[in-house]
């Protein structure tokens, strides 16, 4: 295959309908396929291109042994006009994964990639291609698409051969977008898998299982494992081939819960219990899989940031995980900066205030006003008493009210987390807090977990429930066909931004257009 567009890509999608056949031992490089090297260099887990902007991006890939990446960049799919890119020498120090740096490309235009891995000491000797496509961020006013989602292969469905791999992925693919907000949870490092699981109908659902699934990861081999496990999905790497990730993390990639200094149970199936290391353990592998662009501002390695898609749209992409508090019940008077700490809340209202884009998209990896519980505490930002900010609420009280007094309009807020789809309307008139200007939050998934929910709205911010679609029982399966993505288009003539709400088909659930609030 020497040339790539869309309906190539998706092809491979397509095809993965005839299932994988992956070994489930320790034969294989943390899951991956296992490929007859003979004497030279293969690539693993396909290619991704990541956080890709106006005039460049990242490119990603992982070798099956000590290699350099190379690559090649062409708006013309035969690659006769190609641009070559040198990328790093991968080792075993990040698992022979590697990024590649693109620069100098247009704005607003299609480009497609291939990847190889050659021989550092013989670059005749190298692997076949690998293809892919990308779309950079535009700089004028132009139409913008781009789906969200999370919470993939969680509790115990896992990439399934019969779908070839995650059934949601081809209708993803159809859509064609610009790019693909992952909205945490990427991985369940704490969901281990079972080669089948007997639905309540007597069906049998089928997981493939690598040596890393078995168990809760807890050593930096495991975590690396968890990723690399998604992309033997065939459909899955074939959609992340044609559509640039813009990532998030949340507690899954973790630990169910976590946040910062929690000591996990002696009775519990973690023999390292202290949630720091792993958490360290967990973004080495977050980054090492995922390629993540250098633009956070935040010394302490979190995981925010700002891309720009020219004069329509800035995207927010918060990490509302490394720097929260722990989980109690969340009714704390004063405000400590619990869920995104100082410096993050004060680089979101100095970057919107600076933001000159019509629509500002905040990707919250939790949502505001659902109340989501952990046990008898609460894990998420709300909980439940309807009254006057309170614990985390306090937090986002002053991101809203920030907000507002700035003169920030058209903001919309992005969520996945709770594992089903709704559309919520706040509006301080019907508040317990009105300090705050009228908003949006869309939420999305699962792409490939269990489906539960609805979960009960917390009054304080005034939310209405405009849209939900949940699973009539907890914890229904994939195959069921309760699995959600969200997509928003901005019309490069109107502005306005218009959000749907698709099921595990890409049908089309439901349906708000914003328009644009005037300066």
């Amino acid at each position: 295959m020497t040339s790539l567009n869309r309906r190539s890509v998706l092809g491979l999608g397509a095809a993965a309908g005839a299932g994988l056949v992956i070994p489930t031992t320790a034969a294989t490089a943390h899951g991956a396929p296992a490929f007859i090297r003979g004497n030279r260099p293969n690539l693993t887990h396909g290619v991704q291109s990541g956080d890709v902007g106006a005039r460049g991006g990242l490119l990603w890939s992982r070798a099956d042994t000590t290699s350099r990446l190379v690559a090649e960049i062409s708006a013309d799919e035969s690659f006769r006009r190609a641009r070559p890119i040198h990328g790093p020498v991968v080792t075993g120090r990040s698992d022979f994964t590697g990024e590649l740096k693109v620069r100098g490309l247009e704005a607003g235009r299609d480009y497609f990639y291939r990847v190889r891995a050659v021989d550092p000491d013989d670059p005749r000797r190298g692997s076949a291609w690998e293809l892919g496509r990308l779309r950079t961020a535009p700089d004028r006013r132009q139409d913008i698409r781009f789906l969200w989602s999370g919470d993939i292969a969680g509790q115990g469905w896992g990439a399934n051969p019969d779908f070839g791999g995650f059934r949601i992925a081809p209708a993803m693919a159809a859509r064609e977008a610009d790019f693909f907000l992952s909205s945490g949870d990427n991985v369940y490092a704490d969901g281990p898998l079972t080669p089948t699981v007997t639905l309540p109908d007597g069906r049998v659902w089928n997981n493939i299982v690598t040596e890393e699934k078995h168990k809760v990861a807890e050593t930096l081999t495991e975590f690396r494992g968890q990723f690399a496990y998604n992309m033997l999905a065939d459909n899955w790497r074939a959609f992340l081939a044609q559509t640039p990730i813009v990532a998030q993390w949340d507690d899954h990639e973790v630990t169910n819960n976590w946040y910062p200094g929690e000591i996990l149970p002696a009775d519990g199936p973690y023999t390292e219990r202290r949630v720091d290391v792993l958490a360290a353990r967990a973004k080495q592998a977050f980054h090492e899989y995922i390629p993540v662009g250098d633009a956070s501002p935040d010394p302490d390695g979190r995981i925010y940031r700002k891309l720009s898609y020219g004069p329509l749209m800035d995207l927010f992409v918060l990490d509302m995980r490394t720097h929260k508090d722990a989980n109690t019940t969340n009714g704390e008077t004063s405000g400590d900066g619990g869920v995104l700490g100082e410096r993050q809340t004060a680089w979101l209202l100095r970057e919107l205030a600076a933001s000159r884009a019509t629509w500002k998209v905040i990707a919250a990896d939790l949502p505001i006003g659902l109340v989501v519980p952990d046990g008898t505490l609460q894990e998420g930002l709300a909980q439940g008493d309807s009254g006057a900010p309170l614990g985390r609420e306090i937090d986002i009280a002053r991101v809203l009210t920030g907000l507002k007094r700035l003169g920030i309009r058209n903001h919309v807020w992005l969520t996945a987390d709770v594992h089903y789809t709704a559309a919520h309307s706040y509006s301080p008139d019907r508040a317990a807090y009105q300090d705050f200007d009228p908003f949006w939050e869309f939420v999305s998934g699962p792409l490939n977990a269990g489906a539960f929910g609805p979960n009960t709205l917390d009054a304080t911010f005034g939310p209405a429930a405009e849209f939900v679609a949940a699973p009539p029982a907890a914890n229904a399966s994939p195959a069921d066909g309760f699995q959600f993505f969200g997509e928003v288009e901005i019309d490069g003539r109107t502005q306005q931004l218009t959000v749907t709400l698709r099921d595990i088909e890409g049908g089309a659930l439901f349906t708000k257009t914003l328009d644009p609030a005037r300066r």
